[in-house]
């Protein structure tokens, strides 16, 4: 157990899949050897498979059930796919002609599925998930790790993998449910997302976070009561897990997509269902997101009548800081 917990909650309604979380991660953490392929974060198309390819097919295998810790396989290098170099100075410098061309084919990578919706026009639907480490409360990957090299920290519940200590065995890779750690094959360990952790100790939101143009990542700890995080999490309850059936207890929350209304054959308004079948939010985020939902339509209606509602108040986040519930947070 730790003392305190940060975590994270992402408003999938604010999501456009813009990637800049994406992209400020990767340029901050993962630009050395053998973490080319490496996305701590990344930001998926749902429905779809995600990032590694089908990652959820192997969660199922793993994580905790019934208490006890499963270890699943481990993804072969094709599901995540490799960097693609591109024949740029032959085309743009050589005047070579032609079209731009990937060194080698490439059969599947991180947004192999982007923009793709599901569901028949004009009741298709797709909606974007970002996902990084969830520092969860009983993370899978520490218990599973045989030289204690994972550990999660106790004045924030960060979990982290000690480089000088991991020697390799890719355990932590087998039971991680959600397949956020990874393994760097040139130096022999294990790596995965560190929050950020040198900028939260200054006081700097995650680099995921601040980076975001949509203002939909909400960062602090769980036990501040009247903080973003127990508001949303606790007191309003709109904010899910994703797949606690894995029961490592994410620190990472969803408040759930509300996708515009659907079309009925003559083409009005037809309010009866979601657009986004209840089934499919059930499965990503389980049974609460039923009452979630309803609780966000009714705070919007209250909105829309020109009621006050303190909800949307919160997730519309008008001052950026309101976002950063960490102390002295500061403006990088």
């Amino acid at each position: 157990m730790t003392g305190r917990q940060i975590a994270m909650v992402i408003d999938l309604n604010k999501c456009i899949g813009c990637q800049a979380c994406t992209a400020a991660c990767k340029s901050l953490w993962t630009d050395e050897p053998g973490q080319e392929y490496m996305l701590w974060n990344n930001v998926e198309t749902r429905p779809g498979r995600g990032y590694p390819k089908a990652w959820e097919a192997k969660g199922a295998k793993s994580g905790w059930k019934n208490g006890r810790l499963q270890l699943g396989d481990l993804h072969p290098q094709e599901d995540f796919g490799h960097p693609v170099t591109l024949n740029v100075e032959e085309i743009y410098f050589q005047g070579a002609g032609g079209h731009l061309e990937p060194d080698r084919p490439l059969a599947y990578g991180s947004n192999w599925d982007e923009d793709t919706s599901s569901g028949d026009y004009p009741n298709n639907y797709h909606f974007y998930l970002p996902r990084l480490c969830n520092h969860c409360t009983k993370p899978a990957c520490l218990e599973a790790c045989p030289v204690r090299a994972i550990y999660k920290r106790e004045q924030d519940g960060i979990v982290l993998v000690d480089q000088d200590k991991c020697q390799g065995f890719r355990q932590c890779n087998r039971a991680c449910p959600y397949d956020k750690v990874y393994f760097n094959f040139v130096t022999g360990k294990s790596q995965k997302c560190i929050f950020c952790f040198p900028r939260v100790e200054q006081g700097v939101a995650p680099a995921c976070a601040r980076q975001c143009p949509g203002r939909l990542r909400f960062v602090g700890y769980l036990e501040d009561q009247d903080g973003p995080i127990a508001k949303l999490v606790y007191e309003w309850q709109v904010a899910l897990p994703l797949h606690p059936e894995f029961g490592t207890g994410p620190n990472v929350y969803y408040v759930p997509p509300m996708l515009p209304s659907r079309f009925d054959e003559d083409g009005d308004f037809d309010d009866s269902e979601p657009r986004v079948p209840m089934e499919y939010l059930r499965y990503l985020f389980g049974p609460g997101v039923d009452q979630a939902l309803i609780t966000l339509q009714g705070e919007m209606e209250k909105k829309q009548e020109g009621k006050p509602s303190q909800l949307m108040d919160l997730l519309i986040a008008r001052e950026w800081k309101s976002l950063f519930n960490i102390p002295d947070v500061r403006v990088y």
